[in-house]
This record gives C-alpha cells, structure tokens and sequence, in this order.
C-alpha cells in the first residue's frame, strides 16, 4: 500500500536504488551492496556508467541463515586493499536486513582506511524516497552534509512523494505503460499555436541528470520560435546555488550551455532536485508574471505543475510511460514521451540531443 491508501500493482522505483543514486549525488567513490549479487543489477550498471564503481558482497543462501558478517568484512578488506577511495557507501538489502546484519559493528572492527558511510535500507518500504532519506540521514552523521541541509532535502523528498501519490504513478492501482501522443504531430502544433499566438512558455521542471535531455527539447524551441515574432517565456528550475555537490554541477553546466547558444532563462523556479516543489513555484510565477502564456510546454516531470487555465494549449514532456494518464488526467494534451531519456544522460557532462528535440528542429 503506499501513503495514499492505494494498492499499487505495477512496478515501482525501489528505496535500495534511491540510497545509491542519493550517495552517488554526494560523490561517493563507490558503493557496496550487501546483499544476492543480483540485487539491484540495473542500477549498479547505471552507476558504473556514471563514475561510481559498484560492488557486492554475493551473499547466498548459506549467509541468509548464517549472517553475513564474515563475507562483509572480507570484501570490505578486499576493497581497501585494492583501490584508493576516499568515501564508500554501504548500502543494506532485503537480504543483509532481514536477517539484522550489525554493518556498523562489522565496519568498526575492519579497521579500514578508507571512509564507509553506512545506509541501513531494503527494498521493502512503501515508498522509495525511504531510501534516500536514509542515505541523507547517513550522511548526516557522518557530517558530510549539515543539519540545514537534511531537512530541506527531506522536505523535498517528502514533497516528492505526495506529488507520486496525488498525481503519479501511485495514484492509481495500475496503470498500463504508453507511449505518449505522437511527437510529429505534438511538435506541429506546439509550432503552429505558438506561431499564430505569438507566446510561447517553456517550464523545465526536470529531474536531477533528466535536465541533460530536457533541456535540449527546451533549447530546440528556442531554436525554432525564438528568432520570430514569438515571445518566449522560459522557466527553469536550474538554481545552481540548490542541492547536493552534484546536482549543483549538472545546474551549472546547463546554464552555462543555454546562455552559450543565446537562450535566457527569464526565472529560476528551484533546483534540479526540487521538482516537486519548483514546479508549484513555476506555475505561481507563470500564473502571476505571464499575461498571456500562449502555448505553455512542460518539459522533465511535469506532475506537479498545474496546467494554466488561461493557455492556448497545456503540453507536457515526460519520460515515463506510467505518467502520461495520469498527465491526461490533470489536463494536459497532447502528452510526450521521451522513452530513452535516462539511459541517453548516464555518464554524460552536456545537453544531450533527445529524440523530440530533433522532431521540433526538423519541423520548424
């Protein structure tokens, strides 16, 4: 069950994986799974890609009725024996928790020379900004991050989860996965509206690493309107004063790019790990400082803002396929899914061309 009382069916992100990408945005060296060397295989892949090694105790069938506590302390040895990482995580499983596995106390008497930052979690809490709370918690401790710090991420966290709830994909008991409207046909008439209007309101509310891709869907609008008799209005949630070390750099360098290729962004809604938030904030300002919207196109997670009453036409851009109904729901049409947006920004350090992006610069 999760929070709003609904019985979600279809699959949902897993707290484990949140704890890892939450240590990961602290800039961990590398992670360690205690726990089934399969456990949270995609993610670990994903990291990899992303600069973070990933490791795994394997734990077997022997460990989950024995402990695993031998198998911790000898890979934990291993590894700092081997490498030369400042920070690793560790990062408990169904498995390792289940059964009470102490990694404190398995940690304190390996007398390691590296730094472990332990992250106490599983995969069975019903929501999985869990996960990540705990990881801050974790960090927290270890005075890796302030007191401040924790509880404004927790709010967002929290906000986050209430969003998934009210709008999501825990707002429903299932929803079957689309692929959105058609993007040809969606850029046409973002296109022609903004044309015959002449305004034309971008909002990037995206994700963390999302802003990579959705950004380039928002420079491509540029682009296409912004040298005609189109007013461009755009919104961004790119504070780069906001959020974990990286997610500051991901702001940073986007804004950088955009003001490089002659896009100015006209307010700063939040950061990039504010979405539940920043996007409220960007439909006020939008609903307070925009006379007249025109076509108004919500580029990342676009849940938890509003569509504008008073626009020509409320688009939004998503990359989940489990969010375009409850998209529809809220009001906004055509919606767009852009199905790769994830694995196309692992590792990446720039704007990445997205495949609605291309459609838009081809049409225009």
């Amino acid at each position: 069950m999760s929070g709003s009382g609904c019985e979600v069916l279809h699959p949902r992100p897993s707290a484990i994986a949140a704890s890892m990408y939450t240590l990961r945005d602290l800039d961990v060296d590398a992670i360690l799974l205690h726990g089934p060397a399969g456990c949270n295989f995609r993610t670990s892949r994903i990291l990899e890609e992303d600069g973070v090694r990933v490791f795994t105790t394997s734990m077997t069938e022997y460990d989950f009725i024995f402990g695993g506590r031998d198998r911790l302390l000898r890979v934990l040895k291993r590894i700092d024996e081997e490498f030369s990482f400042r920070l690793i995580g560790v990062v408990g499983t169904c498995a390792s928790m289940i059964i009470g596995e102490d990694m404190e106390a398995a940690i304190a008497d390996a007398g390691l020379d590296m730094d472990v930052i332990v992250v106490e979690t599983h995969g069975g809490y019903a929501e999985n900004t869990t996960g990540a709370i705990k990881a801050l918690e974790a960090a927290r401790r270890k005075g890796l991050i302030s007191e401040k710090e924790f509880l404004r991420q927790k709010k967002i966290l929290l906000a986050a989860t209430r969003v998934e709830e009210d709008k999501g994909m825990a707002s429903v008991e299932y929803i079957t996965p689309s692929r959105g409207d058609d993007k040809l046909e969606a850029a046409r008439r973002i296109i022609s509206e903004a044309r015959s209007r002449g305004r034309l309101t971008l909002i990037l509310n995206a994700k963390k690493e999302l802003a990579y891709i959705f950004s380039d869907m928002l420079l491509a609008l540029h682009e296409a309107l912004g040298g005609e008799d189109v007013t461009v209005t755009t919104v961004a949630n790119l504070d780069p004063g906001l959020g974990l070390p990286r997610i500051r750099g991901y702001a940073r360098r986007i804004l950088e790019e955009l003001s490089m290729n002659g896009v100015r962004i006209d307010h700063l809604s939040g950061g990039l790990d504010e979405y539940a938030l920043s996007g409220e904030a960007a439909y006020r300002w939008v609903r307070d400082e925009v006379d007249e919207p025109g076509v108004v196109v919500v580029l990342g997670n676009p849940n938890p803002v509003t569509p504008l009453p008073d626009a020509a036409l409320n688009i939004a851009v998503t990359n989940g396929p489990r969010e375009v109904m409850p998209l529809k729901k809220m009001g906004y049409d055509p919606v767009v899914v852009e199905l790769d947006a994830h694995s196309l920004v692992v590792g990446v350090s720039g704007i990445v061309r997205s495949e609605f992006g291309e459609i838009i610069r081809r049409v225009a």
